[in-house]
């Protein structure tokens, strides 16, 4: 496996739609190795999601996982999740404003709105489809990441810039709150 090199804000393939997997592609040896270097580079850099784009690569492709992680400390466990052409939906007109960072913008939270529960529709990495809903942090996730495929960063999600932070800030400050 590989450590692959993440994407920073303004990288042109931050912004722009990702592509489609093609259905037939899923299983190649070369998809797999990609999912696997997705995984490890999300592992490494303490990230609770990954999606394509932030590696280079205009796929919809996006990887969760959340367990004892030092950039979210209060974080839930989420069991490993690879969601290939992921469809999101709000199950709910309800959000909730909460605190996100990203590893393409590194340092940096705010405060975004999002819905608290979503349908997801998906292929794993075997190609089954699958089809659940998630509630509060998971769904939290899930949707920054569908966002990346989307071409649009959490900074675009923000009602306001007033709780734009450093990471630093943020721990200092903002983590007992």
């Amino acid at each position: 496996m590989a450590i692959l090199k993440i994407a920073q804000m303004g990288n042109p393939v931050l912004r722009r739609p990702a592509d489609l997997v093609p259905i037939k592609s899923i299983k190649s040896p070369i998809l797999k190795k990609f999912i696997d270097d997705m995984i490890e580079t999300m592992r490494e850099y303490s990230g609770v999601g990954l999606a394509g784009p932030q590696v280079h690569e205009s796929l919809q492709i996006v990887v969760i996982e959340a367990h004892e992680n030092p950039r979210y400390p209060q974080t839930p466990t989420i069991p490993l999740a690879i969601l290939i052409n992921p469809a999101v939906e709000p199950l709910t007109d309800e959000t909730d404003e909460d605190w996100e960072g990203c590893l393409s913008i590194p340092d940096i939270r705010g405060k975004v709105p999002r819905y608290r529960e979503v349908r997801v529709r998906a292929h794993d990495r075997e190609g089954k489809e699958l089809d659940f809903s998630v509630k509060d942090f998971f769904a939290r996730v899930i949707q920054h990441e569908h966002d990346h495929l989307q071409g649009i960063l959490f900074l675009d999600r923000m009602k306001k810039l007033d709780t734009l932070t450093y990471m630093a800030e943020y721990q200092r400050y903002w983590t007992n709150q």
